[in-house]
């Protein structure tokens, strides 16, 4: 319903918004107000954009003829955030940013065939228990028109949704929804926060809210952080180094050792993450810091967390690498440092889930070139057949979990039931393509220099 060109009492209403840098407009929801002088400016939400996007517009980019008010009200009252961090409980984060759909997380197997030939892929429909138990061959060529298919339909199921860490579902706190923090300092970093942190409620007035990069506690400006770096004698994070291997080196912490070092690293994380609910305690977890090393000490790359006890073998609750670090293979190096930790344990990971966009993008790409990286260096039969395996031995071998395996297949397009058998096949343009990707792929860890060992920690009593 359109309503008349009133600009104030707006919140949760929607209008074409002015898209930076471009004459074209998009439909977005106003999610606050605030007058700085004589202007207002208005927090909007792109309709089917990320979060991370959202921003602090002038009233001139908005076109308030074509305002709508929402059809429905919510019945729930808004829940106020905690902003004190002098409570015990003090909130932390839980896992890999964005929302992600199940049709993302599995995506489903169809039919492809054509005239001539064609390979036909399995059906996602829950498959016998024994589908998958049976060796699985590779097929190496370009070439298939010689073979004979099965349409036999077979599938993958889903994996399990549940953990320690459950889907945030606060679209409704139109507090929580707005970014509050403007700005921050991060060492030699300034950086511009994507979502919603609950820091103290007086640092969303500040400009830059200024961050010690060693022990992350945060300041509310320069002078501050100039008299607290005179003090502060960290150079690297509390805990014990694990790995190390120049330029890099990852710190084990533990939640309830350095409970104030966790509590900061999980407000700073917040604020770059926005798909789980934030808790109180860091007791449960074990956080796994990645640092680069210079003269100056140990300097924060991204870390990931895992639970000490996890029902579901999750091997990571959550994972980040700072917007400064991004897209430097930082992502897959935290996961397969992880994936070295489950193979240590003697048993397959998985993240829980549900995974972040940009989380299941790195998964995705971690997965598939783990896997690939196993079957192209499995070698022939000694009757000269080609290698067969199944999904079991790659399990083993990789400590990927069974239905990440099958899910990652199943994308790959590879997984195929031909002749009464299983058969992954490899075209060339896949191959190709995997090894230049790994030519790019600088980061890897050395299992040979890792310095941790397995623990049981229910005989631990409470940690």
């Amino acid at each position: 319903m359109v309503v008349s060109n009133s600009k104030k009492n707006i919140e949760g209403c929607k209008l074409p918004v002015k898209l930076p840098d471009s004459d074209f407009f998009h439909n977005a929801e106003i999610l606050g107000t605030r007058d700085v002088g004589d202007c207002t400016y208005y927090y909007v939400h792109y309709d089917d954009y990320n979060k991370r996007l959202d921003e602090w517009v002038s009233a001139d980019r908005l076109d308030f003829s074509k305002i709508e008010r929402p059809l429905k009200k919510s019945t729930k009252e808004p829940v106020t955030p905690v902003f004190s961090l002098s409570s015990t409980e003090d909130e932390v984060m839980s896992s890999a940013e964005l929302r992600t759909s199940d049709s993302d997380l599995n995506p489903p197997l169809k039919y492809r065939s054509s005239s001539s030939s064609s390979l036909t892929q399995l059906k996602r429909k829950r498959p016998p228990d024994d589908i998958y138990e049976g060796p699985i061959h590779l097929t190496l060529q370009n070439d298939v028109n010689d073979l004979v298919f099965d349409d036999s339909p077979t599938s993958a199921g889903k994996p399990r949704q549940t953990g320690s860490m459950v889907s945030s579902h606060h679209e409704q706190d139109t507090v929580t929804r707005m970014r509050n923090l403007e700005w921050i300092e991060l060492g030699r970093y300034r950086i511009k926060p994507w979502y919603f942190s609950p820091y103290p409620q007086e640092l969303a007035s500040v400009p830059c809210v200024y961050i010690c990069e060693f022990c992350l506690k945060y300041l509310k400006s320069f002078t501050c952080l100039r008299r607290h770096l005179a003090k502060c004698t960290l150079r690297n994070p509390p805990g014990n180094e694990v790995y190390r291997k120049l330029p890099h080196s990852f710190f084990e912490i533990d939640g309830r050792k350095n409970k104030t070092y966790a509590q900061h690293l999980c407000l700073l994380a917040k604020l770059f993450l926005d798909h789980k609910t934030l808790y109180y305690d860091t007791d449960p977890f074990l956080f796994y810091v990645l640092c680069e090393i210079d003269s100056r000490g140990y300097h924060l790359v991204g870390y990931f967390s895992k639970e000490k006890e996890s029902s579901e073998d999750y091997n990571v609750a959550c994972i980040l690498v700072l917007p400064p670090f991004q897209r430097k293979g930082y992502g897959k190096y935290l996961i397969e440092f992880s994936y070295e930790l489950s193979k240590i344990e003697g048993k397959s990971g998985s993240p829980e889930k549900p995974l972040s966009d940009l989380g299941l993008l790195s998964y995705r790409s971690y997965w598939a070139q783990t896997i690939l990286e196993l079957l192209l260096n499995s070698k022939a039969t000694e009757t000269g057949q080609d290698p067969a395996l199944s999904i079991n031995d790659i399990v083993d071998r990789t400590c990927i979990k069974r239905d990440d395996v099958i899910a990652t297949l199943s994308h790959l397009n590879v997984l195929y039931y031909v002749k009464g058998q299983h058969v992954i096949y490899l075209s060339r343009d896949l191959i190709q393509a995997h090894q230049k990707a790994m030519q790019r792929r600088n980061l890897r860890v050395d299992a040979k220099l890792l310095n941790w060992k397995s623990r049981d920690w229910s005989k631990r009593g409470r940690w």
